[in-house]
């Protein structure tokens, strides 16, 4: 027991010792992973003591109890970690979870809520997960009738809309209410059909493709009251979302459709019911536009994501005839135009950071004993990399003249300005020495990013002489 208690106050020391941010991404995680089922014990005792360490810290934190967390368990593939006035179709943003259940719960079915609720808790407790699934389908179907009959009382009436939004409290209300309910309708659908789909495919190629389809018209042929024209249609939507998360590369998703069309004129794709999929993937790519500009404004990495819409608008480009004017290819160009205006203003503003960090200063300058600041080094570092990886997506991006005349600037500034610093260094007095030794190492790292780890380790070495070299011509002569 010692042993167990010591490990779980090591546990806590670790949690205690995490980010705020870091603490409340694996809340989210660890809530994610029970709405899937995962009954890991583990899991428990550390959610336990991460929400102990957020209280103490003062942190607010979203979390959702056990009915609830049932109750959004058929939601979870179609969740999104987004902002939650998003557009994305087919997703409901995982923050919005918290308003809609208190919404449920207050206004739409409270006393059935409250009273199945606690029948849930009880199963739950008793170890009875078919009888707590159970429960919840009733919950589900009560709430569907409910929120059906809601909308449509509210439809046609601005002023009752309005209201619904304000009382539900999320960006996206209806939208919100309105994707729940369709995914709910079909649940059973869906999932049988995440059950057979491939777990992960690493190509979307002709085999599969064809198993796909298969699944998709006998998922769709389904004799069911709630599965009419609109149902098909959101099985379409959701099945080709369920895929999507398993594709290793997800704007193959559109093979789909131009699989089903034969062809790859956009006109006969937008005929067949998997022209969906092609809309899905331009919402993917528009939100990673909008991650793209939070990541940039936070000074956070963005090459995998400049990888993922580098691949994505390729591969739309390539298999898709988008020269044409359609929709779909309006839509890609105004994508490829944010994220290049975006990308270009980052680019441009590189080789100034990095001047500003190395320029030459008068000793009259320099703080004694002062060091370049680390955050702004590393977030010059970043920069650099940023730059020398937009080089393998700049074609796609549309930023391949300033990401060539930028990644030379440096290139240029770089291999004259260490000499210009070796030369200060070599001639420092004791206050500057320290600020100009930050200024080489700073170079070092910026110069191993551009140019590589055998050119940063030549100038580390001349660093380390021209040091030397001062420390001999400083020693007094001996008489």
């Amino acid at each position: 027991m010692a042993s167990d208690g010591q490990s779980v106050e090591r546990l806590r020391d670790y949690l205690g010792s995490l980010k705020p941010e870091v603490r409340a991404m694996l809340v989210a995680e660890l809530e994610r992973a029970m709405l899937r089922g995962d009954d890991d014990p583990g899991n428990e005792l550390v959610l336990s003591e991460l929400r102990r360490a957020i209280r103490a810290a003062g942190q607010p934190v979203r979390r959702i109890g056990d009915a609830a967390r049932l109750f959004f368990a058929p939601i979870e593939p179609f969740l999104v970690d987004d902002v939650p006035d998003h557009r994305r179709l087919g997703r409901i943003a995982r923050v919005s979870l918290e308003a809609i259940w208190e919404w449920i719960g207050r206004d739409l079915i409270p006393a059935e809520a409250k009273a199945l609720g606690e029948d849930v808790q009880r199963a739950l407790l008793a170890d009875d997960r078919v009888k707590a699934e159970q429960l919840t389908r009733v919950l589900h179907e009560r709430a569907v009738l409910r929120i059906k009959e809601t909308i449509a009382a509210a439809s046609g009436d601005e002023k009752k809309r309005r209201r619904l939004a304000v009382q539900v409290g999320t960006p996206r209300a209806l939208d919100d209410l309105d994707a729940l309910v369709r995914i709910l309708l079909i649940r059973d659908v869906l999932a049988d059909l995440a059950k057979r789909l491939p777990n992960h495919v690493r190509a979307f190629e002709r085999e599969q493709i064809e198993t796909v389809h298969a699944l998709f018209a006998n998922a769709t042929a389904q004799k069911s009251p709630e599965i009419g024209a609109a149902g098909k249609a959101d099985i379409f939507l959701c099945g080709c979302i369920l895929l999507m998360g398993r594709l290793a590369a997800p704007w193959q998703l559109i093979r789909l459709a131009t699989r089903a069309a034969e062809s790859d004129d956009t006109e006969r794709i937008a005929e067949t019911p998997y022209a969906v999929a092609v809309a899905i993937v331009l919402g993917d790519l528009e939100a990673m536009v909008s991650e793209l500009r939070a990541e940039l404004k936070a000074h956070r990495p963005v090459i995998s994501l400049l990888r993922g819409l580098h691949d994505a608008a390729r591969g739309l480009r390539s298999e898709m005839d988008l020269s044409v004017e359609s929709p779909w290819s309006r839509r890609l160009a105004a994508i490829r135009t944010e994220a290049s205006n975006l990308l270009t203003a980052e680019i441009e503003t590189t080789p100034g950071r990095i001047r500003r960090l190395l320029r030459p200063r008068a000793a009259k300058e320099i703080v004694p004993g002062s060091l370049l600041d680390g955050i702004d080094v590393s977030d010059a570092e970043m920069l650099v990399e940023f730059v020398g990886a937009c080089r393998h997506y700049a074609n796609e991006l549309a930023i391949n003249e300033v990401t060539m005349r930028t990644y030379s600037e440096l290139q240029q500034y770089l291999e004259t300005g260490t000499r210009v610093l070796l030369d200060t260094l070599r001639h420092a007095g004791d206050a500057d020495r320290p600020f100009r030794q930050s200024q080489v190492d700073a170079a070092i790292r910026f110069c191993k990013t551009l140019f590589g780890a055998d050119y940063a380790g030549f100038l580390a070495k001349a660093a380390d002489m021209a040091v030397q070299t001062a420390a001999v011509e400083r020693r007094p002569a001996r008489v």
